[in-house]
């Protein structure tokens, strides 16, 4: 899994600086005869003239990458809930073996087997505590995977924000060699204006696909949630609660015991009658 999870991701990052390459390469200029032929920007180029925002921009894109090779992976059905962990419970279901559902899911973790397993260990205490006890669960599996999603729609924020603090500071500068030495020397005021445009541009390609993946793997996640609850809700219904009054499914230490109060007073009560 972790294999093709390194796959995925170089092959999204590959595929981003092939992009950026392409996006950002200035094509060469038709020269008139005899003209040295046009010098073509590498993306290295670009980066140093984007000026020290681009480290910021830089490390928000690795991050974009390594958030959408991860959240892509945990959010497809074969992960989230994989078909041969819900048929084998079903299977247990069926034959009433509670237990071994308990065991089978706790030693196949997934989003759907960690949900079954908090219900089938609550079904001694009723279906009220069981409901409540998958519905929490539920809700902690998937925020887990909405604060990975939730940090693609901060980048879609701020990335921008951290292009525009570099075309800022281009156009501060481009003024001020307007200021120092006038249009006599264009070279100083190309430079600064390159650093706005690249800056600005750096920003918004890291931007769009951030807000692109947030939106389509929020909107699968609640696909896979949803399927979740149709599955579990199918296993509990019609669950003999009353049967399984009291019993104690799986391998948690409980805590509660009597009160010590009520265990002083029993002993009090029998040196009394002795």
């Amino acid at each position: 899994m972790k294999t093709k999870r390194n796959i995925l991701i170089a092959t999204i990052t590959s595929a981003l600086i092939f992009s950026a390459t392409a996006l950002f390469a200035e094509a060469p200029a038709a020269g008139e005869a005899g003209a040295h032929a046009a010098h073509n920007k590498t993306l290295l180029d670009l980066f140093i003239e984007g000026g020290w925002v681009m480290y910021p921009i830089a490390a928000c894109s690795i991050f974009t990458v390594y958030l959408i090779g991860d959240c892509s992976m945990r959010t497809t059905f074969k992960r989230a809930a994989p078909p041969q962990h819900e048929e084998q419970v079903k299977n247990f279901f069926r034959q009433g073996d509670y237990v071994s559902a308990y065991n089978y899911c706790k030693a196949n973790p997934s989003i759907l087997t960690n949900v079954l397993r908090v219900g089938i260990s609550l079904l001694g205490e009723g279906k009220h505590a069981v409901e409540e006890g998958i519905v929490s669960e539920l809700g902690k599996e998937n925020s887990k995977i909405q604060t990975s999603i939730s940090y693609l729609s901060v980048i879609g924020v701020c990335t921008p924000m951290i292009g525009l603090v570099g075309t800022v500071t281009g156009m501060m500068k481009a003024f001020g060699s307007l200021a120092s030495s006038g249009i006599g020397d264009p070279s100083s005021l190309s430079g600064a204006i390159g650093e706005v445009l690249v800056a600005t541009g750096a920003g918004l390609f890291i931007a769009i696909p951030a807000f692109g993946a947030f939106y389509y793997i929020r909107n699968r996640t609640m696909s896979v949630m949803h399927h979740i609850q149709d599955v579990i809700s199918s296993l509990f219904r019609k669950m003999p609660y009353e049967a399984l009054a009291g019993v104690h499914i799986g391998d948690e230490e409980l805590y509660a015991a009597m009160p010590s109060w009520l265990s002083a007073s029993e002993e009090t009560a029998d040196e009394t009658v002795a």
